[in-house]
Parts: C-alpha cells; structure tokens; sequence
C-alpha cells in the first residue's frame, strides 16, 4: 500500500535476534480477529494464533468491552518473520534498533514479529524478558485500547498499558493466561532511573524527551498503570482523572485532584514496586475461543509473500518501482491465481502503472469475482485516471460503481467504506449522505487509523459538529510519539476557543500540512 495517507508506525527496541533458516512454505492461519502468515510448523502456528486470541479475549474480559459487529471483516494481519534481521530490513531505514512493528491503517492493520530471538524462548516470554511476544503484546495493547476506548489517554497510560499487555504469558500447556506479570524488561529503569519527576511523568505534553527520559515513560508509565488496574479504589481514581482530563481540565491538576499530593503519591508508587505485585490469572480453554483455521498458501502466493510483505509494509515512489519489478515477474507466472493478482494490481497502482493494474485486477476477477481487493484496485484505477483526465460525472460513477460492487461483497470492511468517501474528495465535489455515513462506519471499525480519525473530524468540522471534532483530535494530542509541538495541540485550543467554520477547515488544514507523516518509534 503507497504511503498516501497519514501513517503512524509503532516500533519498540528489543534484544538482537538471530537468523532463523526458512522452512519450506508459508501457512496462513484465519481467526475471528487475525490473519497470521509463517514459515513455521503448523502446530506452532496454531499455539501462536490460539494465544493471541487469547490475549483478545482477556482484554475484553477485564475491561468489560464486547466485540464490535464487523470486527472480523477487518482483522490485524501479523507477519512472523525468521529472524531481526529480515524485520529490519522490511521495516528500511531507521529500522536498525526495532525488533517488530505495527502500522495501524484502514486497509487493515499490519504487524512484523520475529519467530525468536538470541535468548531462546520462542515467541513465548520464557527465561527472555524481551522476547518477542513482549514487542508483539506491546503492540497489540495499543491496537486493543485505540480500538476500544473512545477517550484520550495520557501518554503515560498509553505507553504503561501496552507494557502491562507486553508481559502477558501462558503456562507450558497453554491451559492458563497470566496479566499483569513484572516488566523484567524495564528492570534498570525502574531501580536506575527517575530521568522524569513524577510531576513531569503525569504532564502529558507533547515535550521533547531524550533516550532516559522516553525509558522513564515506559517503565514508570507501566508501574503507574499496573498501580491503578488491580484495585477497585485506585481505578475508581483514575477514571475521575481520566474523566476531568477529558473535560479540558490540564493533566497535574486533574491528577492531584485524583490521587492526592503528587510526591506522597511516588512514594506510594515505589512501596507498590518494592511488594508483591498483584495480576490476573484465567483459565484458558481453546474451545471458547475463536476459530482457528491454517492451510498453506497456492503456489504463486508462496512465491509472492516476500514483494507482498514488502508492499504491505508500505512504499514510497522508489520502493514501489522496485516492488512491481520483482512482483510482475512472480505474476507472470501465476496469471491464473487470483491472490497472486489481486497483490500485484496493488503493487502496479502503487507504482503508478494504471494499465498493469487494472489488467491484473482483471485477471483476479475473471477467476475471483468477490475478490474485494480486487475490485477496490479496480476503482482506485479509474479513480485516478478520472481525477487525471477531469473527466464528468459519469465516470466517477462508473469508477464508484466498482467500490459498491466490493460493499455488497462484505458491507462491514472499512476500506470501501472510506474509498468511497475519499472518491468525492478526489473528485473535489462535496461527499454525499451515504459516503459521510461510511466513513462513520469505516471509523468505528478501524478506530486506530489516524488518517481516517482525520478525515472524520475535518466532515465533522464541515458539518460544525466542533465538539465531534476535539473528541477525534484528543487522543492524538496526547499522543506519546508526537513531535514536540504538535499542531494537533494548537488546533484543540483554536477550535475550544471558539474557531468555527472556515475559520475552523482553515485551521485544521494548517494543522495536518504541518503534521506531515509522523513516524512513531518504540
């Protein structure tokens, strides 16, 4: 997928991973909320796709959260690659420090994991304090409370919960789930650090933190966050903090009317740190969870996954090029796998080769008709070609026509829904009832995009729903990866004090100029 939206990437720095020697095929398992591809054994795929589900399941269950309807139509994709050097170089430059990552997107969530690392221990926590399943539940925590939790979160809740997730383990025969088990990984900083005072741990500006302090955030965001989930009085205070946070009201104010003198309160925290932790522990039974089906992939797709993997991850214009090249010549020897194509006219849009596109879209449809990622590069194609052209309204309804086609396929996947929105801002015409109520939808079931949390808010700014609009821009004004002086920041305090209309569009437009693409780094 081109990078032509505004994408967040989560990556979080890890112990060295070693080489892993490829195994014969790729196996795709299917669940409820997960599209999972290894090299690997199929038991040990299963063990995977059965941990993380139950992973899923005990989020919900202690944060009382249902499922949404649509949720399977829209599962997180999860790469398990051989070895840290393959996750890096997916991931390209800036990647030398990561062991995994997780790009949040409409077209569906993608996330990179390593099979193991040098410690031993596999995907499962073991004698390793940072094997992968840390990195991997890490960010599963961020997708779980982006996509379940409308409120804004401080950065140090952000971060602490998806640490609280990190550290998630089963016992060897995968019959009980334990949360809430010591962040062994964040070990020095907690008995070395303090590179943040406990008043600017609880600030929640956008400050511009050095390596210290960004390790401070994580590990005492963890304590404070473990500090606060397992007790009925301690989570009862922080919802009126995060409450009163909300409302407007600055983030140490609301935090000492919650908890009380700040320094008495760090006190607290490290006499919390120094006894026995509490946690939860579950009982874990396969036959509750979600299906779990595996079968290898076609020939052709096999042969395809690594240019896949990479147009997945996301391309510029050079990446692209490179991407088709290798991709087009797997594909022309599977002119007859609908996969196989379906990938390839996305690599070729990418690439900006319309023709190469929409042939192997075709050639994905002749054998797939209910392919829908065929059928949305079908559009995206003469999407282009009728902004292009300046062509009438009659062929932006016929480049439409094809997005419909893919809605009445599965009505739920958020990808259409917003194509369809976004195909009236391509045609520069005002997007209609239906278009504005897909891509309310297409946010209620991928709530983790920040490109489409932005689109939704400009329609609500448009449609002078102002206080609609700050409760979308909350979250990413609170975000722990944000620039220092994020612009989201000013456009909450322009549209609080009153900025309305073209006012308001104009203020906003200004904002998300400046935000360019910001790249987040664990």
């Amino acid at each position: 997928m081109f990078n032509s939206m505004v994408k967040v990437t989560i990556t979080l720095a890890a112990a060295t991973l070693l080489a892993h020697p490829a195994a014969a095929g790729w196996l795709q398992a299917r669940s409820k909320h997960f599209i999972i591809y290894s090299q690997g054994s199929e038991p040990t795929l299963r063990e995977f796709a059965t941990r993380i589900e139950a992973l899923d399941a005990s989020l919900r269950m202690i944060s009382n959260s249902s499922d949404r309807e649509g949720i399977e139509s829209n599962p997180v994709t999860i790469f398990i690659m051989p070895s840290i050097a393959a996750i890096r170089s997916i991931y390209g430059e800036k990647g030398s420090q990561i062991a995994g990552f997780y790009v949040p997107r409409v077209e569906g969530s993608v996330a990179f994991t390593p099979a193991k690392t040098d410690q031993g221990g596999g995907m499962n926590r073991g004698g390793n304090p940072f094997s992968p399943s840390v990195v991997l539940y890490h960010e599963y925590g961020h997708h779980f409370l982006l996509g379940n939790f409308s409120v804004a979160y401080p950065a140090w809740f952000s971060e602490g919960y998806a640490e609280v997730v990190s550290t998630t383990s089963f016992n060897k025969d995968n019959s009980e789930i334990m949360l809430g088990l010591p962040a062994n990984h964040r070990a020095y900083t907690l008995f070395h650090g303090k590179a943040l005072s406990v008043e600017q741990l609880l600030a929640s500006s956008n400050q511009r933190m050095n390596d210290e302090q960004v390790a401070d955030l994580y590990a005492r965001g963890w304590l404070i966050t473990h500090y606060v989930m397992f007790n009925r009085e301690r989570a009862d205070k922080f919802s009126s903090y995060i409450k009163a946070l909300n409302k407007g009201t600055p983030s140490l104010e609301a935090a000492r009317a919650a908890f009380g003198d700040l320094k008495a309160f760090d006190k607290d925290l490290q006499r919390y740190m120094d006894g026995r932790l509490p946690g939860f522990r579950f009982p874990l039974k396969t036959s509750d969870l979600p299906a779990i089906t595996i079968q290898p992939l076609s020939e052709g797709a096999d042969a395809m996954m690594a240019s896949r993997m990479r147009s997945t991850r996301g391309v510029d214009t050079a990446r692209a090029a490179k991407v088709f090249a290798q991709g087009m010549q797997i594909g022309a020897r599977y002119p007859d796998d609908p996969v196989v194509q379906a990938w390839l006219a996305e690599m070729a849009y990418d690439a900006d080769d319309d023709a190469a596109a929409a042939a192997a879209a075709d050639r994905a449809l002749a054998k797939d008709p209910k392919s829908i990622q065929a059928l949305l590069y079908k559009a995206r194609v003469l999407l282009r070609q009728a902004k292009k052209a300046n062509a009438d309204a009659k062929a932006w309804t016929a480049a439409r026509s094809w997005i419909v086609k893919a809605n009445r396929v599965d009505p739920d996947v958020a990808a259409t829904l917003a194509l369809f929105y976004s195909s009236f801002l391509m045609q520069d015409t005002t997007p209609s009832a239906s278009a504005v109520a897909g891509l309310e939808r297409a946010f209620e079931l991928v709530p983790q995009d920040p490109g489409l949390r932005f689109m939704l808010a400009r329609q609500e700014i448009k449609d002078s729903k102002i206080d609609l609009a700050r409760s979308l821009l909350s979250p990413l004004a609170y975000d722990p990866h944000a620039s220092s002086g994020s612009p989201v920041v000013k456009l909450l305090a322009d549209l609080t004090a009153g900025k309305h209309g073209q006012q308001a569009l104009q203020a906003f437009d200004a904002a998300v100029a400046k935000q360019g693409e910001p790249a987040k780094t664990d």
